[in-house]
């Protein structure tokens, strides 16, 4: 199995280059997810999902690489609960997570670094309004009420 050092650094070097919308490197959302995740009373498996939960999404790694991957059943479960398919409903997709276990912590932590609003104030207005929205219907939609921390 991969250690959790091996797996962040696998996943900065899979999204190296990369930027938020913000123009932030995009390892800085994984670390603040992985961070959020362990803060949360998330295990390995989990710290390990969180630093990869982008990756298949964003292509930076393929759907056969986390197959055969060094990863636990588990881990591998919530990257893909957490990753979303083209043309899929935000409920479809919040259906998924709430049948994964352990994805729900992952897209919470997910949520709270993405709805952070420090993160949000350098958006322009209507990219900002836009990502509030989005993130509030996902966070309903998942039943995560009250502090987003």
């Amino acid at each position: 199995m991969l250690t959790l050092s091996e797996i962040e650094a696998l996943a900065r070097a899979a999204h190296a280059g990369q930027t938020d919308k913000a123009g932030r490197p995009y390892a800085e959302h994984l670390q603040a997810v992985a961070d959020g995740v362990r803060a949360r009373g998330g295990d390995d498996d989990l710290i390990a999902a969180a630093w990869l939960h982008d990756a298949v999404e964003d292509d930076a790694l393929s759907e056969a690489w986390l197959d055969g991957a060094r990863l636990s059943d588990r881990t591998k479960a919530v990257v893909l609960a957490v990753t979303k398919r083209a043309g899929e409903t935000p409920e479809a997709y919040a259906g998924r997570v709430l049948a994964t276990p352990g994805a729900l912590l992952v897209k919470e932590a997910d949520l709270a670094h993405n709805a952070d609003p420090a993160r949000l104030a350098v958006l322009d207005a209507p990219t900002r309004t836009r990502l509030t929205e989005k993130y509030a219907r996902m966070r309903a939609l998942l039943g995560l009420t009250g502090q987003r921390s």
